[in-house]
């Protein structure tokens, strides 16, 4: 057993205990009443570094909701990592069905309950405690760090594309390594090489200046509720394409690697439709459920309002109707040319006798696909391998982490995805957890694979 490996273990109860105190911490960054809260909270985490034995600590502002920094530089010739996490949450609404109060962290079963748990404080600690581990047993580390932690993950990192821009050369490094994910099964790992981009949309249509009298009106006047079906029915066909112009233009073909290491993740489909209660599922021809999911782009209507909807029977003609879209994007589609070719398919589709306008939501990024074959994927494939026994999964989400992208694009650096929490933890969600046996897990991996990066030179892991 290594020295460092030692020290984990015997520091296992106070890291726990230190974790349940991070957690107690609301830093709900989308309600304004929490603002002190996310500040609070990144003091607490510029304060775990400094003890950790990190130098040049500071909590920086952005604009929005702070990132905290600190590094240790001290290792000329290796390489330098620059490692990503969150410390802000999502709220936790509906609270009624918490069985503890989300944030009372309460352990059971070996597992801590509270939100943020898993995503993604539980997380961040843990690349935290491994450099303490090393730095506390060996007095130095074998490779430089540099750490960026933010409060506005969970909001969609409004601030974080111009704080990186403004600070790139601090935040310069060869590899970076992100805190903020996960494995596939407790005892399967998964390396995630793609993650979607996210544009967010609301439609208006407006007809009379007020509500009006179906028998005095209807058939002589636009009904908005109908302008909006028939905009809303025209951009997807009934097999599940989408048929806004120029939507596919720059999306990235699966090449037959890609589709083989979706294809070699097990899928049971008759499961996947129990799970969620379906008949059949659903999609563009010619990809398969996990391809659909994982590498293909969506336009999905997540709202939609309008005109009369009380008990009963109100006869009207609305004066008004909204919807609201988002878009889950692949490489290589860009958020906002997307917003525009979709306000030209609305505005090309609106009936006579209505006004209709197209307000493009803040929420947004780019999406991230990393080579598979990446030096430092397979650096983080033996480390998993040998934690695990069992070789990863190499993966993709439709989810999005919107720092992957703006490193890619503001410093040329890649990111591996090197995390611990699992599906089933509920993150967003009621009753959030994060298993402990994947808070030490991840600490041991952490310290191997700085390690394994040590052994590599800078030029090794170029990623452009």
């Amino acid at each position: 057993m290594t020295t460092w490996q030692t020290y984990l273990d015997e520091q296992q109860n106070r890291f726990t205990e230190e974790l349940l105190d991070f957690l107690k911490i609301p830093s709900i960054s989308s309600l304004a009443e929490n603002l002190p809260d996310v500040e609070r909270a990144g003091q607490w985490v510029a304060d775990r570094l400094k003890g950790a034995g990190l130098e040049n600590v500071e909590v920086m502002p952005t604009g929005g909701h702070p990132v905290v920094y600190g590094d240790w530089l001290n290792a000329p010739g290796k390489p330098t990592l620059l490692i990503y996490g969150h410390f802000d949450t999502q709220p936790v609404d509906p609270l009624e069905l918490w069985d503890s109060p989300p944030f009372s962290p309460v352990i059971k079963d070996n597992k801590v309950f509270a939100r943020g748990a898993t995503d993604d404080k539980g997380n961040m600690l843990v690349p935290i405690l491994a450099v303490e581990a090393l730095l506390k047993t060996e007095g130095e580390l074998p490779v430089n760090v540099k750490f960026i932690f933010e409060g506005q993950e969970e909001i969609g990192s409004p601030q974080l594309p111009d704080f990186i821009a403004k600070h790139k050369d601090k935040l310069s490094c060869d590899l970076v390594l992100s805190a903020d994910g996960g494995q596939w099964e407790e005892d399967q790992p998964a390396l995630w090489v793609g993650l979607k981009g996210i544009c967010a949309l609301q439609v208006d249509v407006k007809g009379a200046d007020t509500d009006l009298h179906s028998g005095g009106y209807g058939g002589a006047v636009q009904n908005p509720v109908h302008a909006l079906v028939h905009i809303l029915d025209s951009m997807r066909s009934t097999e599940g394409k989408i048929l806004v112009e120029g939507f596919y233009s720059a999306v990235r073909d699966l090449s037959d690697d890609d589709r083989e290491q979706i294809a070699a993740v097990p899928f049971d489909l008759e499961d996947y439709k129990a799970r969620i209660n379906v008949p059949d599922v659903f999609g563009e021809e010619g990809y398969s459920t996990l391809e659909r999911s994982w590498a293909r782009p969506t336009l999905e209507i997540n709202g939609i309002w309008g005109g009369f909807q009380g008990e009963g029977v109100k006869t009207v003609l609305p004066n008004e109707a909204h919807a609201k879209i988002t878009c889950r994007l692949v490489a290589d589609q860009d958020p906002k040319e997307i917003v525009e070719l979709i306000k030209a398919h609305v505005h090309k589709h609106v009936l006579p006798g209505v006004t209709v306008s197209v307000t493009q939501e803040e929420s947004g990024s780019k999406p991230y696909l990393m080579p598979a074959d990446h030096p430092g994927n397979k650096a983080a494939e033996k480390v998993l391998e040998q934690l695990y026994r069992t070789a990863p999964y190499y993966v993709r989400t439709g989810g999005s982490i919107p720092f992957c992208s703006i490193v890619l694009d503001t410093l040329g650096v890649y990111t591996v995805n090197f995390a611990f929490g699992l599906r089933d933890e509920k993150a967003h969600a009621p009753n959030e957890f994060y298993r402990l046996s994947s808070f030490t897990k991840g600490q041991k991996g952490y310290a191997m694979l700085f390690e394994a990066l040590g052994k590599m030179s800078p030029e090794a892991l170029a990623s452009t």
